[in-house]
Protein backbone atom coordinates (compact mmCIF):
# COMPACT_ATOMS: atom_id res chain seq x y z
CA UNK A 1 0.00 0.00 0.00
CA UNK A 2 2.88 2.39 0.79
CA UNK A 3 4.45 1.86 -2.65
CA UNK A 4 1.10 2.58 -4.30
CA UNK A 5 0.80 5.84 -2.32
CA UNK A 6 4.31 6.93 -3.27
CA UNK A 7 3.62 6.25 -6.92
CA UNK A 8 0.41 8.30 -6.71
CA UNK A 9 2.26 11.19 -5.06
CA UNK A 10 4.86 11.04 -7.81
CA UNK A 11 2.24 11.54 -10.55
CA UNK A 12 2.52 15.35 -10.26
CA UNK A 13 5.03 15.96 -13.07
CA UNK A 14 5.81 19.49 -11.94
CA UNK A 15 7.01 18.15 -8.60
CA UNK A 16 9.07 15.17 -9.79
CA UNK A 17 12.19 16.38 -8.05
CA UNK A 18 12.61 13.94 -5.13
CA UNK A 19 12.78 10.14 -4.81
CA UNK A 20 9.70 8.33 -3.46
CA UNK A 21 11.23 7.69 -0.01
CA UNK A 22 12.01 11.39 0.43
CA UNK A 23 8.47 12.40 -0.59
CA UNK A 24 7.11 10.07 2.10
CA UNK A 25 9.49 11.52 4.73
CA UNK A 26 8.35 15.04 3.84
CA UNK A 27 4.67 14.05 4.14
CA UNK A 28 5.18 12.16 7.40
CA UNK A 29 7.18 15.00 9.05
CA UNK A 30 4.45 17.45 8.04
CA UNK A 31 1.80 15.07 9.43
CA UNK A 32 3.61 14.74 12.78
CA UNK A 33 3.97 18.52 13.02
CA UNK A 34 0.31 19.02 12.29
CA UNK A 35 -0.59 16.55 15.03
CA UNK A 36 1.50 18.70 17.43
CA UNK A 37 -0.27 21.85 16.05
CA UNK A 38 3.00 23.60 15.05
CA UNK A 39 2.99 22.81 11.34
CA UNK A 40 3.40 26.39 10.11
CA UNK A 41 7.08 26.72 10.81
CA UNK A 42 7.77 23.12 9.97
CA UNK A 43 6.07 23.37 6.57
CA UNK A 44 8.25 26.37 5.65
CA UNK A 45 11.31 24.58 6.96
CA UNK A 46 10.60 21.47 4.90
CA UNK A 47 10.05 23.59 1.78
CA UNK A 48 13.44 25.30 2.27
CA UNK A 49 15.27 22.11 3.25
CA UNK A 50 14.17 20.17 0.17
CA UNK A 51 14.01 23.24 -2.10
CA UNK A 52 10.35 22.75 -2.98
CA UNK A 53 7.29 24.97 -2.72
CA UNK A 54 4.93 24.84 0.26
CA UNK A 55 2.03 23.80 -2.03
CA UNK A 56 3.88 20.55 -2.81
CA UNK A 57 4.35 19.85 0.92
CA UNK A 58 0.58 20.25 1.43
CA UNK A 59 -0.15 17.95 -1.54
CA UNK A 60 2.06 15.25 0.00
CA UNK A 61 0.45 15.77 3.41
CA UNK A 62 -3.13 15.47 2.05
CA UNK A 63 -2.32 12.28 0.10
CA UNK A 64 -0.84 10.74 3.25
CA UNK A 65 -3.96 11.61 5.28
CA UNK A 66 -6.23 10.05 2.65
CA UNK A 67 -4.37 6.73 2.77
CA UNK A 68 -2.98 6.57 6.30
CA UNK A 69 -5.67 4.17 7.59
CA UNK A 70 -4.93 1.72 4.77
CA UNK A 71 -1.19 1.94 5.39
CA UNK A 72 -1.21 1.37 9.13
CA UNK A 73 -4.45 -0.44 10.07
CA UNK A 74 -3.40 -3.95 8.94
CA UNK A 75 -0.28 -3.77 11.07
CA UNK A 76 -2.25 -2.44 14.02
CA UNK A 77 -4.79 -5.21 13.52
CA UNK A 78 -2.07 -7.85 13.57
CA UNK A 79 -0.82 -6.45 16.85
CA UNK A 80 -4.26 -6.49 18.43
CA UNK A 81 -5.19 -10.07 17.43
CA UNK A 82 -2.93 -12.65 18.99
CA UNK A 83 -1.94 -15.96 17.47
CA UNK A 84 -4.18 -17.73 19.98
CA UNK A 85 -7.19 -15.67 18.87
CA UNK A 86 -6.41 -16.24 15.21
CA UNK A 87 -6.18 -20.01 15.67
CA UNK A 88 -9.41 -19.91 17.69
CA UNK A 89 -11.04 -18.32 14.65
CA UNK A 90 -9.69 -21.13 12.46
CA UNK A 91 -11.16 -23.68 14.87
CA UNK A 92 -14.57 -21.98 14.82
CA UNK A 93 -14.64 -21.89 11.02
CA UNK A 94 -13.52 -25.53 10.78
CA UNK A 95 -15.65 -27.15 13.47
CA UNK A 96 -18.75 -24.94 13.81
CA UNK A 97 -18.82 -23.62 10.24
CA UNK A 98 -17.68 -26.97 8.75
CA UNK A 99 -15.56 -24.94 6.32
CA UNK A 100 -12.81 -26.46 4.21
CA UNK A 101 -9.17 -25.42 4.71
CA UNK A 102 -9.33 -23.43 1.46
CA UNK A 103 -12.47 -21.59 2.59
CA UNK A 104 -10.94 -20.72 5.97
CA UNK A 105 -7.86 -19.36 4.21
CA UNK A 106 -10.00 -17.22 1.91
CA UNK A 107 -12.02 -15.77 4.81
CA UNK A 108 -8.91 -14.96 6.84
CA UNK A 109 -7.17 -13.38 3.85
CA UNK A 110 -10.22 -11.18 3.30
CA UNK A 111 -9.82 -9.91 6.87
CA UNK A 112 -6.05 -9.48 6.24
CA UNK A 113 -5.14 -11.78 9.15
CA UNK A 114 -1.80 -13.43 9.66
CA UNK A 115 -1.42 -17.20 9.24
CA UNK A 116 -4.07 -17.06 6.51
CA UNK A 117 -2.40 -19.14 3.81
CA UNK A 118 -3.76 -22.62 3.10
CA UNK A 119 -0.52 -24.12 4.40
CA UNK A 120 -0.61 -22.12 7.65
CA UNK A 121 -4.25 -23.00 8.36
CA UNK A 122 -3.68 -26.69 7.61
CA UNK A 123 -0.49 -26.88 9.69
CA UNK A 124 -2.04 -25.06 12.67
CA UNK A 125 -5.10 -27.33 12.82
CA UNK A 126 -3.04 -30.48 12.27
CA UNK A 127 -0.62 -29.46 15.00
CA UNK A 128 -3.49 -29.10 17.50
CA UNK A 129 -4.95 -32.44 16.43
CA UNK A 130 -1.54 -34.09 16.92
CA UNK A 131 -1.46 -32.89 20.54
CA UNK A 132 -4.88 -34.38 21.29
CA UNK A 133 -5.25 -38.04 22.29
CA UNK A 134 -6.97 -40.59 20.06
CA UNK A 135 -8.59 -42.16 23.12
CA UNK A 136 -10.58 -39.68 25.18
CA UNK A 137 -10.31 -39.48 28.97
CA UNK A 138 -13.19 -38.85 31.36
CA UNK A 139 -12.49 -36.90 34.60
CA UNK A 140 -14.21 -39.23 37.08
CA UNK A 141 -13.12 -40.33 40.55
CA UNK A 142 -14.29 -43.95 40.51
CA UNK A 143 -14.16 -46.59 37.81
CA UNK A 144 -17.46 -47.07 35.98
CA UNK A 145 -18.88 -49.90 33.89
CA UNK A 146 -20.57 -48.90 30.66
CA UNK A 147 -22.31 -50.33 27.64
CA UNK A 148 -20.48 -49.22 24.52
CA UNK A 149 -21.46 -49.27 20.85
CA UNK A 150 -18.95 -49.78 18.07
CA UNK A 151 -19.00 -49.76 14.30
CA UNK A 152 -17.09 -48.62 11.25
CA UNK A 153 -17.56 -45.45 9.24
CA UNK A 154 -16.05 -45.55 5.76
CA UNK A 155 -14.10 -43.01 3.74
CA UNK A 156 -14.18 -44.73 0.40
CA UNK A 157 -12.77 -48.17 1.23
CA UNK A 158 -10.88 -47.04 4.34
CA UNK A 159 -12.58 -47.68 7.68
CA UNK A 160 -12.76 -45.35 10.68
CA UNK A 161 -13.20 -47.40 13.86
CA UNK A 162 -15.44 -45.69 16.39
CA UNK A 163 -16.58 -46.62 19.89
CA UNK A 164 -18.84 -44.45 22.01
CA UNK A 165 -21.07 -44.44 25.06
CA UNK A 166 -24.59 -44.26 23.57
CA UNK A 167 -26.54 -42.50 26.33
CA UNK A 168 -24.28 -39.45 26.34
CA UNK A 169 -22.99 -39.96 22.75
CA UNK A 170 -19.47 -39.47 24.19
CA UNK A 171 -16.83 -40.63 21.70
CA UNK A 172 -14.42 -42.91 23.57
CA UNK A 173 -12.12 -43.48 20.59
CA UNK A 174 -12.16 -42.78 16.86
CA UNK A 175 -9.35 -44.16 14.72
CA UNK A 176 -8.41 -44.14 11.06
CA UNK A 177 -7.49 -47.73 10.22
CA UNK A 178 -6.27 -49.91 7.37
CA UNK A 179 -8.52 -52.84 8.20
CA UNK A 180 -11.28 -54.24 10.44
CA UNK A 181 -9.51 -57.38 11.57
CA UNK A 182 -9.86 -58.97 14.99
CA UNK A 183 -6.43 -57.81 16.20
CA UNK A 184 -7.12 -54.21 15.13
CA UNK A 185 -10.43 -54.09 16.99
CA UNK A 186 -8.88 -55.79 20.03
CA UNK A 187 -6.15 -53.13 20.22
CA UNK A 188 -8.79 -50.40 19.80
CA UNK A 189 -10.82 -51.71 22.76
CA UNK A 190 -7.68 -52.28 24.87
CA UNK A 191 -6.65 -48.64 24.42
CA UNK A 192 -10.02 -47.44 25.71
CA UNK A 193 -9.87 -49.59 28.83
CA UNK A 194 -6.23 -48.67 29.52
CA UNK A 195 -6.97 -44.94 29.62
CA UNK A 196 -9.02 -43.40 32.43
CA UNK A 197 -11.52 -45.33 34.52
CA UNK A 198 -13.80 -46.85 31.90
CA UNK A 199 -14.60 -50.57 31.89
CA UNK A 200 -16.68 -51.89 29.02
CA UNK A 201 -19.12 -54.49 30.36
CA UNK A 202 -21.26 -54.86 27.22
CA UNK A 203 -20.79 -53.96 23.58
CA UNK A 204 -23.64 -53.52 21.12
CA UNK A 205 -22.47 -54.08 17.55
CA UNK A 206 -23.41 -55.59 14.22
CA UNK A 207 -22.20 -59.06 13.30
CA UNK A 208 -18.86 -58.09 11.78
CA UNK A 209 -16.55 -61.07 12.33
CA UNK A 210 -13.46 -59.09 13.34
CA UNK A 211 -15.24 -56.94 15.91
CA UNK A 212 -17.30 -59.80 17.30
CA UNK A 213 -14.22 -62.03 17.73
CA UNK A 214 -12.34 -59.23 19.50
CA UNK A 215 -15.25 -58.75 21.92
CA UNK A 216 -15.38 -62.47 22.69
CA UNK A 217 -11.63 -62.73 23.32
CA UNK A 218 -11.73 -59.83 25.76
CA UNK A 219 -14.57 -61.42 27.75
CA UNK A 220 -17.01 -58.61 27.03
CA UNK A 221 -20.74 -59.38 26.94
CA UNK A 222 -22.01 -59.07 23.34
CA UNK A 223 -25.40 -57.67 22.38
CA UNK A 224 -26.27 -57.97 18.66
CA UNK A 225 -27.65 -54.82 17.09
CA UNK A 226 -31.37 -55.61 16.76
CA UNK A 227 -31.78 -53.15 13.88
CA UNK A 228 -29.05 -54.73 11.77
CA UNK A 229 -30.13 -58.22 12.85
CA UNK A 230 -33.84 -57.93 12.05
CA UNK A 231 -35.18 -54.61 10.74
CA UNK A 232 -32.32 -54.08 8.29
CA UNK A 233 -32.65 -57.63 6.95
CA UNK A 234 -36.41 -58.03 6.82
CA UNK A 235 -37.81 -54.49 6.87
CA UNK A 236 -36.92 -53.76 3.24
CA UNK A 237 -38.91 -56.82 2.13
CA UNK A 238 -42.15 -55.22 3.34
CA UNK A 239 -41.72 -52.58 0.63
CA UNK A 240 -40.43 -55.04 -1.99
CA UNK A 241 -43.35 -57.45 -1.54
CA UNK A 242 -45.85 -54.60 -1.51
CA UNK A 243 -44.54 -53.24 -4.81
CA UNK A 244 -44.50 -56.74 -6.25
CA UNK A 245 -48.19 -57.14 -5.33
CA UNK A 246 -49.11 -53.81 -6.92
CA UNK A 247 -47.30 -54.79 -10.11
CA UNK A 248 -49.23 -58.09 -10.29
CA UNK A 249 -52.51 -56.23 -9.69
CA UNK A 250 -51.69 -53.82 -12.53
CA UNK A 251 -51.09 -56.75 -14.88
CA UNK A 252 -54.38 -58.33 -13.80
CA UNK A 253 -56.29 -55.11 -14.52
CA UNK A 254 -54.64 -54.80 -17.93
CA UNK A 255 -55.53 -58.40 -18.80
CA UNK A 256 -59.14 -57.70 -17.87
CA UNK A 257 -59.27 -54.47 -19.88
CA UNK A 258 -58.19 -56.02 -23.18
CA UNK A 259 -60.88 -58.72 -23.05
CA UNK A 260 -63.55 -56.28 -24.22
CA UNK A 261 -61.60 -55.37 -27.35
CA UNK A 262 -61.37 -58.96 -28.60
CA UNK A 263 -63.32 -59.64 -31.83
CA UNK A 264 -63.49 -63.42 -31.97
CA UNK A 265 -64.49 -66.06 -29.45
CA UNK A 266 -61.06 -67.67 -29.69
CA UNK A 267 -59.28 -64.43 -28.82
CA UNK A 268 -61.77 -63.75 -26.01
CA UNK A 269 -61.08 -67.19 -24.49
CA UNK A 270 -57.31 -66.70 -24.79
CA UNK A 271 -57.50 -63.35 -23.06
CA UNK A 272 -59.80 -64.65 -20.35
CA UNK A 273 -57.30 -67.43 -19.68
CA UNK A 274 -54.47 -64.92 -19.34
CA UNK A 275 -56.65 -62.73 -17.11
CA UNK A 276 -57.50 -65.62 -14.75
CA UNK A 277 -53.84 -66.58 -14.59
CA UNK A 278 -52.85 -62.98 -13.79
CA UNK A 279 -55.61 -62.75 -11.19
CA UNK A 280 -54.31 -65.87 -9.46
CA UNK A 281 -50.78 -64.47 -9.38
CA UNK A 282 -51.93 -61.13 -7.99
CA UNK A 283 -53.91 -62.86 -5.23
CA UNK A 284 -50.84 -64.93 -4.36
CA UNK A 285 -48.64 -61.80 -4.26
CA UNK A 286 -51.16 -59.98 -2.03
CA UNK A 287 -51.37 -62.94 0.31
CA UNK A 288 -47.57 -63.25 0.58
CA UNK A 289 -47.25 -59.53 1.28
CA UNK A 290 -49.99 -59.46 3.93
CA UNK A 291 -48.73 -62.62 5.66
CA UNK A 292 -45.15 -61.37 5.66
CA UNK A 293 -46.16 -57.94 6.98
CA UNK A 294 -48.18 -59.49 9.81
CA UNK A 295 -45.31 -61.80 10.83
CA UNK A 296 -42.75 -59.00 10.57
CA UNK A 297 -44.82 -56.74 12.86
CA UNK A 298 -45.15 -59.64 15.32
CA UNK A 299 -41.36 -60.05 15.44
CA UNK A 300 -40.80 -56.32 15.93
CA UNK A 301 -43.28 -56.30 18.82
CA UNK A 302 -41.48 -59.23 20.47
CA UNK A 303 -38.26 -57.21 20.36
CA UNK A 304 -39.82 -54.57 22.61
CA UNK A 305 -38.60 -55.10 26.21
CA UNK A 306 -42.04 -54.18 27.59
CA UNK A 307 -45.60 -55.16 26.65
CA UNK A 308 -48.18 -52.54 25.67
CA UNK A 309 -49.46 -52.59 29.27
CA UNK A 310 -46.02 -51.76 30.65
CA UNK A 311 -45.19 -55.22 31.96
CA UNK A 312 -41.71 -56.55 31.31
CA UNK A 313 -41.63 -59.07 28.47
CA UNK A 314 -40.57 -62.67 29.20
CA UNK A 315 -37.39 -63.45 27.27
CA UNK A 316 -38.12 -67.18 26.80
CA UNK A 317 -41.63 -66.59 25.46
CA UNK A 318 -40.44 -63.75 23.22
CA UNK A 319 -37.75 -65.99 21.72
CA UNK A 320 -40.27 -68.79 21.08
CA UNK A 321 -42.70 -66.38 19.40
CA UNK A 322 -39.96 -65.04 17.14
CA UNK A 323 -38.93 -68.59 16.19
CA UNK A 324 -42.53 -69.45 15.25
CA UNK A 325 -42.85 -66.26 13.17
CA UNK A 326 -39.60 -67.02 11.33
CA UNK A 327 -40.76 -70.57 10.57
CA UNK A 328 -44.01 -69.25 9.15
CA UNK A 329 -42.08 -66.74 7.06
CA UNK A 330 -40.04 -69.57 5.60
CA UNK A 331 -43.27 -71.29 4.56
CA UNK A 332 -43.89 -68.38 2.17
CA UNK A 333 -41.10 -69.92 0.08
CA UNK A 334 -39.26 -66.71 -0.75
CA UNK A 335 -35.66 -67.77 -1.33
CA UNK A 336 -34.01 -64.40 -0.73
CA UNK A 337 -35.99 -63.85 2.47
CA UNK A 338 -35.17 -67.35 3.73
CA UNK A 339 -31.43 -66.66 3.45
CA UNK A 340 -31.90 -63.60 5.70
CA UNK A 341 -33.96 -65.66 8.16
CA UNK A 342 -31.13 -68.19 8.43
CA UNK A 343 -28.76 -65.38 9.50
CA UNK A 344 -31.23 -64.18 12.15
CA UNK A 345 -31.63 -67.70 13.52
CA UNK A 346 -27.87 -68.00 14.06
CA UNK A 347 -27.75 -65.05 16.46
CA UNK A 348 -31.19 -65.48 18.02
CA UNK A 349 -29.75 -66.93 21.28
CA UNK A 350 -27.87 -63.63 21.90
CA UNK A 351 -30.36 -61.31 20.22
CA UNK A 352 -32.48 -60.78 23.33
CA UNK A 353 -29.62 -60.31 25.80
CA UNK A 354 -30.87 -56.79 26.54
CA UNK A 355 -33.92 -58.28 28.25
CA UNK A 356 -31.62 -58.91 31.20
CA UNK A 357 -30.83 -55.18 31.26
CA UNK A 358 -34.57 -54.50 31.30
CA UNK A 359 -34.95 -56.59 34.46
CA UNK A 360 -32.00 -54.82 36.09
CA UNK A 361 -33.48 -51.40 35.22
CA UNK A 362 -36.86 -52.23 36.77
CA UNK A 363 -35.23 -53.75 39.89
CA UNK A 364 -33.11 -50.62 40.29
CA UNK A 365 -36.21 -48.41 40.08
CA UNK A 366 -37.89 -50.50 42.77
CA UNK A 367 -34.78 -50.26 44.98
CA UNK A 368 -35.14 -46.46 44.81
CA UNK A 369 -38.52 -46.79 46.50
CA UNK A 370 -40.60 -46.10 43.40
CA UNK A 371 -43.96 -47.90 43.44
CA UNK A 372 -45.06 -50.32 40.69
CA UNK A 373 -47.81 -48.09 39.27
CA UNK A 374 -45.40 -45.21 38.78
CA UNK A 375 -42.76 -47.46 37.20
CA UNK A 376 -45.33 -48.95 34.81
CA UNK A 377 -46.69 -45.53 33.82
CA UNK A 378 -43.26 -44.02 33.20
CA UNK A 379 -42.13 -47.17 31.39
CA UNK A 380 -45.00 -46.76 28.94
CA UNK A 381 -44.14 -43.07 28.47
CA UNK A 382 -40.50 -44.02 27.84
CA UNK A 383 -41.43 -46.76 25.36
CA UNK A 384 -43.71 -44.44 23.37
CA UNK A 385 -41.03 -41.76 23.44
CA UNK A 386 -38.61 -44.27 21.87
CA UNK A 387 -41.27 -45.11 19.28
CA UNK A 388 -41.58 -41.40 18.47
CA UNK A 389 -37.85 -41.20 17.76
CA UNK A 390 -37.95 -44.23 15.46
CA UNK A 391 -41.21 -43.46 13.63
CA UNK A 392 -40.84 -42.20 10.06
CA UNK A 393 -44.47 -41.95 9.00
CA UNK A 394 -46.41 -38.93 10.24
CA UNK A 395 -49.40 -40.88 11.54
CA UNK A 396 -47.16 -43.12 13.65
CA UNK A 397 -45.28 -40.11 14.98
CA UNK A 398 -48.51 -38.40 15.97
CA UNK A 399 -49.78 -41.49 17.78
CA UNK A 400 -46.47 -42.03 19.60
CA UNK A 401 -46.39 -38.39 20.66
CA UNK A 402 -49.99 -38.52 21.87
CA UNK A 403 -49.47 -41.72 23.86
CA UNK A 404 -46.23 -40.50 25.42
CA UNK A 405 -47.84 -37.25 26.58
CA UNK A 406 -50.83 -39.15 27.98
CA UNK A 407 -48.68 -41.33 30.25
CA UNK A 408 -46.48 -38.41 31.29
CA UNK A 409 -49.55 -36.41 32.31
CA UNK A 410 -50.87 -39.40 34.23
CA UNK A 411 -47.53 -39.73 36.02
CA UNK A 412 -47.74 -36.04 36.99
CA UNK A 413 -51.12 -36.62 38.60
CA UNK A 414 -49.74 -39.57 40.57
CA UNK A 415 -46.47 -37.97 41.70
CA UNK A 416 -47.27 -34.28 42.11
CA UNK A 417 -44.21 -32.23 43.12
CA UNK A 418 -41.87 -35.24 43.00
CA UNK A 419 -42.72 -35.95 39.33
CA UNK A 420 -39.64 -34.43 37.68
CA UNK A 421 -37.18 -36.05 40.06
CA UNK A 422 -38.69 -39.53 39.80
CA UNK A 423 -39.16 -39.28 36.03
CA UNK A 424 -35.45 -38.47 35.59
CA UNK A 425 -34.48 -41.42 37.81
CA UNK A 426 -36.69 -43.92 35.95
CA UNK A 427 -35.72 -42.68 32.47
CA UNK A 428 -32.04 -42.82 33.47
CA UNK A 429 -32.34 -46.52 34.30
CA UNK A 430 -34.43 -47.35 31.24
CA UNK A 431 -32.03 -45.52 28.92
CA UNK A 432 -29.44 -48.11 29.91
CA UNK A 433 -31.33 -50.68 27.80
CA UNK A 434 -29.33 -50.51 24.57
CA UNK A 435 -30.65 -52.53 21.62
CA UNK A 436 -28.82 -51.00 18.68
CA UNK A 437 -25.64 -49.21 17.64
CA UNK A 438 -27.62 -46.51 15.84
CA UNK A 439 -25.80 -43.77 17.78
CA UNK A 440 -22.78 -44.47 15.57
CA UNK A 441 -24.94 -43.56 12.57
CA UNK A 442 -25.82 -40.28 14.30
CA UNK A 443 -22.11 -39.52 14.72
CA UNK A 444 -21.61 -40.48 11.08
CA UNK A 445 -24.21 -37.89 10.05
CA UNK A 446 -22.37 -35.24 12.11
CA UNK A 447 -18.97 -36.21 10.70
CA UNK A 448 -20.05 -36.58 7.08
CA UNK A 449 -20.13 -32.81 6.18
CA UNK A 450 -16.47 -32.54 7.26
CA UNK A 451 -15.60 -35.52 5.06
CA UNK A 452 -17.44 -33.92 2.15
CA UNK A 453 -15.78 -30.50 2.56
CA UNK A 454 -12.37 -32.21 2.74
CA UNK A 455 -13.07 -34.43 -0.28
CA UNK A 456 -12.60 -37.45 2.02
CA UNK A 457 -8.99 -36.44 2.79
CA UNK A 458 -9.23 -36.93 6.56
CA UNK A 459 -6.28 -37.45 8.91
CA UNK A 460 -6.08 -38.93 12.40
CA UNK A 461 -5.24 -35.44 13.66
CA UNK A 462 -8.59 -34.15 12.41
CA UNK A 463 -10.45 -37.10 13.97
CA UNK A 464 -8.81 -36.28 17.33
CA UNK A 465 -9.99 -32.68 16.94
CA UNK A 466 -13.49 -33.79 15.92
CA UNK A 467 -13.81 -36.08 18.97
CA UNK A 468 -12.75 -33.28 21.35
CA UNK A 469 -15.15 -30.82 19.73
CA UNK A 470 -18.07 -33.25 19.81
CA UNK A 471 -17.48 -34.35 23.40
CA UNK A 472 -17.29 -30.79 24.75
CA UNK A 473 -19.84 -28.88 22.68
CA UNK A 474 -23.41 -28.31 23.83
CA UNK A 475 -26.36 -29.92 22.10
CA UNK A 476 -28.74 -27.25 20.80
CA UNK A 477 -31.85 -29.44 20.59
CA UNK A 478 -33.27 -32.83 21.57
CA UNK A 479 -33.24 -34.63 24.90
CA UNK A 480 -29.56 -33.67 25.45
CA UNK A 481 -30.24 -29.94 24.84
CA UNK A 482 -28.02 -27.61 26.84
CA UNK A 483 -25.57 -30.34 27.87
CA UNK A 484 -22.34 -31.70 26.46
CA UNK A 485 -21.56 -35.42 26.06
CA UNK A 486 -18.80 -34.98 28.67
CA UNK A 487 -21.26 -33.54 31.20
CA UNK A 488 -23.75 -36.37 30.67
CA UNK A 489 -21.15 -39.13 31.01
CA UNK A 490 -19.12 -37.66 33.89
CA UNK A 491 -21.98 -36.03 35.77
CA UNK A 492 -19.81 -32.95 36.23
CA UNK A 493 -20.77 -29.47 35.04
CA UNK A 494 -18.64 -28.04 32.23
CA UNK A 495 -18.05 -24.36 32.99
CA UNK A 496 -15.96 -23.49 29.91
CA UNK A 497 -16.73 -23.67 26.21
CA UNK A 498 -15.03 -26.20 23.97
CA UNK A 499 -12.59 -23.70 22.42
CA UNK A 500 -11.40 -22.43 25.78
CA UNK A 501 -10.99 -26.00 27.04
CA UNK A 502 -9.10 -26.92 23.88
CA UNK A 503 -6.70 -23.95 24.00
CA UNK A 504 -6.14 -24.55 27.72
CA UNK A 505 -5.24 -28.16 26.96
CA UNK A 506 -2.86 -27.14 24.18
CA UNK A 507 -1.09 -24.60 26.41
CA UNK A 508 -0.73 -27.25 29.13
CA UNK A 509 0.82 -29.77 26.75
CA UNK A 510 2.88 -27.23 24.79
CA UNK A 511 3.16 -23.86 26.58
CA UNK A 512 4.82 -22.06 23.66
CA UNK A 513 2.27 -23.16 21.04
CA UNK A 514 0.52 -19.79 20.77
CA UNK A 515 3.66 -17.68 21.17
Amino acid sequence: MLNVLLREIGEFSVFKVAPEEIRFQIAYQAYEAQQRKDSYGVIIGLAKKYQICRAFVYVLLNRLKENISQIFSPKEQEKKISKKELISRMLLHRMVGKSSIEAISTIMKYDEFRYSSVGSVSQSLSAIGALLPTVQTVPIDEKIEITAVSDEIFIGNQPILITLEPISSFILAIELSDNRKKVTWSEHIAKIESVGKIEIATMVTDEGSGLRSAIGDRGIFWQPDTYHAVAHRLGKWVHILEQRAYKKIAIEYERKRVISSAKTKKIINQRRYKYNKAKKKSLEAIEIYEDFLYLYVCIIKELQPFHSNGEIRNRVIAKENIEVALELMKSLKQEHINSQIASIEKILPELLNYFEESKKAIDKCKSLGIDDETITTLTLAWQWDKALTKAKKEDRRERAKRESLFYLEYAKDILGDSYEKIKIAVFFELNGIIQASSMVENINSILRPYLDSSKNQISQEFLNLFAFYHNHRQYKAGKRKGKTPMEILSGERQDKGWIELLTDFVETVKPDFFV
